[in-house]
């Protein structure tokens, strides 16, 4: 089921934020929607919205955020609908030394 929510869009470097309404289609197999509750905006996310660092316009910043899993795609084990989750930018297999952790986060797939 798509669904349809607020979003502050950004369209280009130095822009103003603008607060639309976006829809968000069901999460694939090994997808998950997530209900942002709270998010911040970092040094990575300035420099998309000064134009110091490339980015494919229009973008949703906001990478730092804290919710609670809406939906999941199939496949999914790991988390269920009503989890209170925090995102990462970085892509996670969940199996590599770093994963495995407790204080790793940068998986080495994504070398």
């Amino acid at each position: 089921l798509v669904i349809k929510c607020k979003a502050a869009v950004l369209w280009g470097p130095r822009q103003p934020f603008s607060i639309e309404e976006v829809e968000v289609a069901p999460p694939k197999a090994g997808e998950v929607r997530i209900k942002i509750m709270a998010t911040g905006i970092c040094h990575i996310d300035d420099h998309a919205i000064t134009g110091a660092m490339p980015a494919r316009f229009p973008v949703f910043v906001g990478h730092e955020a804290a919710g609670i899993v809406e939906s999941i795609g199939e496949g999914v084990t790991t988390v269920k609908p009503g989890d209170k989750v925090i995102p990462l930018c970085l892509p996670q297999c969940g199996k590599c030394s770093t994963c495995m952790h407790p204080k790793g986060n940068w998986c080495v797939k994504t070398e």
